[in-house]
């Protein structure tokens, strides 16, 4: 049993005790959240597709932790013209557990 859910602008597909990490939510450690923008879900008879979201369908996961990615590095250069930029960045991420597909 897998779904298809968005969130953060992303698809991703889950499954049940999969580990994940998605963009940033306002959820604290430890507590629920809920995607209800199913995508598509499929158990061992039946493929359920929405038009473009599963009406009823959700997907509840425990927030495990949040945090920042590693460091991606953006080096902008110009030649002959002294133009250097360096600049880094860390995309803050949630790490969820998927407990139920419903």
């Amino acid at each position: 049993m897998f779904a298809i859910i968005e969130t953060g602008g992303k698809q991703y597909k889950v499954e049940l005790g999969e580990k994940i990490q998605v963009e940033k939510l306002d959820v604290k450690d430890g507590e629920t959240a809920v995607f209800d923008q199913v995508l598509l879900r499929t158990d061992e008879k039946e493929v359920v597709i929405g038009n473009p979201y599963i009406k009823g369908a959700r997907v509840e996961a425990k927030v495990l932790k949040s945090g920042k990615g590693v460091k991606k590095i953006v080096f902008k250069y110009h030649p002959k013209t002294r133009y250097r930029k360096k600049k880094g960045h860390r995309q803050p991420y949630t790490e969820v557990e998927i407990l139920k597909i419903k």
